[in-house]
C-alpha cells in the first residue's frame, strides 16, 4: 500500500508535468507505442535511474545500520526459478502498464474516478501478488538502486528483462489491439525522431493545455 499511495501522490503532483513515469519499463512502453521520442525516453530513463540511486543513498545514510537491512533489495524467494520469476515480473508489469495506458489515454471520454488512485492501486495490486515470488520489482530503477548500494546483483537481470518485456507487451496490447491508435508508420517514426510534437507523453512540445494528463481528471 505504501508503494501504491506513494506513486498515486507522484502522479497527482507531477503527472501534468512529465507524466510521472518514474519507471524505465513504463517509459519503454510509451516508446514502443510511439508516444515519445527516443531522446526523451533516454533522458527519462537516465533521470529515473539517477533519482532512484540518489533516493536510496539518502535512505541509506539516514537509516541506522541495525534496521537498514538490504534496503528492500529485490530477490527471488526460495524455490522460485529465474524463469518463473521473469514470467511473474512480465505479468505484473503488463497489468500495470495496461492500467496506465487506459487511464492516461486522452481519447477516453467521460473518465470517472481518479487517474492517480487507479495507477497507485494497480501498483499495490502487483506488490500484493508479486512480493511472494520476486519481491515485486515492476520497476528496474527501483531494483537497481538497492543493488548498487549493497553490491548485490544476483539475478538482477530478471528485474530488467521481466518489466521491460511486460511493459512492451502492455503497450502493444493496448495500442494495437484493445484501443488501436490510427497512426501510419511514417507518423510513428517521426514521433520517435522527435520531428513533431508528442500528444501523449505528459508534456507536449507546443504551448497550451497538456494533452495526456489533465489536472482536473486526476
Amino acid at each position: 500500500m505504501a508503494f501504491g499511495l506513494a506513486l498515486a501522490t507522484l502522479v497527482q503532483s507531477v503527472g501534468h508535468i512529465s507524466g510521472a513515469h518514474v519507471n524505465p519499463a513504463v517509459t519503454f512502453a510509451f516508446l514502443v507505442g510511439s508516444q515519445m521520442s527516443l531522446l526523451r525516453a533516454f533522458c527519462y530513463m537516465a533521470a529515473q535511474l539517477l533519482g532512484a540511486v540518489a533516493g536510496a543513498a539518502v535512505l541509506y545514510s539516514v537509516t541506522p545500520p541495525a534496521v537498514r537491512g538490504n534496503l528492500a533489495l529485490n530477490t527471488l524467494h526460495p524455490g522460485v526459478s529465474v524463469g518463473q520469476a521473469t514470467t511473474v515480473e512480465i505479468f505484473l508489469t503488463l497489468q500495470f502498464v495496461l492500467c496506465i495506458f487506459a487511464t492516461y489515454d486522452e481519447r477516453r471520454n467521460g473518465r470517472l474516478g481518479s487517474v492517480a488512485l487507479a495507477v497507485g492501486f494497480s501498483l499495490a495490486l502487483g506488490h500484493l501478488f508479486g512480493m511472494y515470488y520476486t519481491g515485486a520489482g515492476m520497476n528496474p530503477a527501483r531494483s537497481f538502486a538497492p543493488a548498487i548500494l549493497t553490491g548485490n546483483f544476483t539475478n538482477h537481470w530478471v528485474y530488467w528483462v521481466g518489466p521491460i518485456i511486460g511493459g512492451g507487451l502492455g503497450s502493444l496490447l493496448y495500442d494495437f489491439l484493445l484501443f488501436p491508435r490510427l497512426k501510419s508508420i511514417s507518423e510513428r517514426l517521426s514521433v520517435l525522431k522527435g520531428a513533431k510534437p508528442n500528444d501523449s507523453n505528459g508534456q507536449p512540445e507546443v504551448t497550451g493545455e497538456p494533452v495526456e494528463l489533465k489536472t482536473q481528471a486526476l
